[in-house]
This record gives C-alpha cells, structure tokens and sequence, in this order.
C-alpha cells in the first residue's frame, strides 16, 4: 500500500531549528555545534519523507468486499484513500487536499472502468481548521456532488460512537492502494488493486519516543505490521479497523523506508473529531 502526505519543508525552519537547538544545551562549545546540525538533518530526513502511506506486503483483498473504500485522484492521478461515512461525505486525512479531486467508489481495481464504480467529483472540502504538520489534526471531509448511491459494490462505515479503549498489541486491518514496496519512494509501484495487512496496536509512549512533539496520543495511535510491511506512501486517509470498528485514518509514516519497524506508523484517531464531523455534516444534509 501507498500513501501521500507532508514534508518537512513546511514545518516553518527557524522555530523547528530553535527548539532543536534546546535539546543540544550540555553540549561543549565546539561539539555542540556538530551534534545539533547532525539532529536537525535527521528529523529533516523523517518528516521531509512522512509522505503519506501504501500497503507494502499484505495481500490482495477480496473485490468489493471493503464497500466504503474510497479512491482520490486529482487530474487523473491517484493520491490517497478514504472512507464513505454518509452517502455525501467521504472522511481522508487533511494533508490530501488538492484543489481539484475526483472520489472512485465502488472500486477494486482503479486502473480499469469496473461497472461497479462511481466517479463523483468532489463539491466542497472541509480540512479541519486546526490541521498543521505539527499538531496534527489530520482529518478532512469531502462533500460529494451528487450522492453515491448505495449497493453491494458501494456502502457506509460507521464512525465510532464514542472513545475506544484499545489494548497493546491488538490486531487491525489497514488497506489502501498505495506503495507496494518500501525504502525509497518509487514511482509507479502503487497497486491497481486493494491490498490490506494487519498492524498491531502499540504504547503511545512507544511513538512518542521516535516521533517526540509531533505525536499527539489524545488524537492519535501507532502501530507496527507483523510482519515487514504495512501502510506507505499513498495510502493516506485510508481506514485502520480495530474490533471490527473503524478507528483511525492512516496520517504518516517513516520517509526513507515506511517499512522500518523502528518507525511506528501513526494514524489519526477519529473519536476525538465525533463533534466537528457531526457539525460539519449537520451543515450540510444529504438531499
């Protein structure tokens, strides 16, 4: 699976350097200097390539049966996943915005016309008004114009009703169509078809050790696959489903290798965005 996301060339370099720089303060004079700049080119390294995420590994799901599965393209281009949650609104991750996007629902295999498809363009785009690469908050909604209609090729996820206490090391199911394998970033390697994998649940304090001030655990989780794989570049807004629920958009992973289980992947959790989500989509009623 693949994915699309951020970079660190947003992250506003003179705060991102001066905050780097508080944690180099029992340096000496002369090493300090070296230490810092080696820091700060790391963290450039990891979040210039949290871009997003793919499914690498996994399997091949089988067609149509994960009906609210979304496909965003932009120009013909596909560029990340989503979730149908109301036959108006689709739910993805806020770093996927494009001016101009077309949602394919209905979808296994989205380098083919299947019959079961439905191409809808999407009318309008609510990013959350508080979503920054550094806080997170990474959850958008798209209006869509007209209606999906819904069938056994096209169906509604229900978001969560309330907060969800996962246990350590649960098992979840990601899919998308984004990069089939890890390292580098290689265009073309994105799948035609559905992949899914299984990732388990980790401590928050896992992540926030590698991901430090950009892991928020009130709105967010990690997870690490089983096996060396798991959700990469492309596979952004894409669903993690925990206890047979939808818990979770897949939000970042690891740049130079989203694969590295060094690096746990970060997904942003829903429940804590109920009240926006209602709010907008009460705003806007399906006809």
């Amino acid at each position: 699976m693949g994915g699309w996301g951020w970079g660190v060339h947003d992250l506003g370099g003179l705060s991102l350097e001066m905050s780097l720089m508080s944690q180099c303060s029992t340096c000496t004079a002369i090493v300090m200097n070296v230490y810092c700049i080696i820091f700060v080119l790391r963290l450039f390294s990891w979040f210039s390539a949290a871009t997003g995420s793919s499914i690498v590994g996994g399997e091949v799901s089988l067609p149509h049966s994960r009906p609210y599965m979304a496909s965003l393209h932009s120009h013909g281009a596909y560029v990340c996943g989503g979730v149908l949650i109301r036959k108006d609104f689709v739910l993805t991750a806020a770093h996927c915005f494009n001016e101009s996007m077309t949602v394919i629902l209905g979808a296994h295999n989205i380098r083919k016309r299947e019959k079961s498809q439905q191409r809808i363009d999407v009318d309008k785009f609510h990013p959350h008004p508080n979503y920054t690469q550094h806080d997170g908050n990474d959850v958008m909604l798209l209006k869509l114009q007209p209606n999906a209609k819904l069938n056994k090729y096209v169906q509604l996820i229900e978001v969560p009703k309330g907060k969800t206490t996962l246990q350590t090391n649960t098992k979840c199911i990601v899919a998308g169509w984004g990069q089939t394998v890890g390292g580098k970033k290689q265009p073309g390697t994105t799948s035609d078809v559905l992949k899914e994998t299984t990732e388990k649940t980790q401590f928050p304090f896992e992540c926030k050790n590698v991901w430090q001030y950009y892991f928020h655990s009130d709105r967010m989780m990690c997870t690490r696959p089983e096996k060396k794989g798991g959700v990469c570049w492309g596979d952004s807004g894409g669903p993690i489903i925990c206890n047979d629920e939808l818990q979770g958009i897949t939000s970042f992973v690891y740049r130079d290798d989203c694969s590295y289980r060094k690096y746990p992947h970060v997904f942003t959790k829903i429940h804590p965005f109920l009240t926006w989500i209602k709010k907008v989509m009460r705003r806007n009623v399906a006809a």
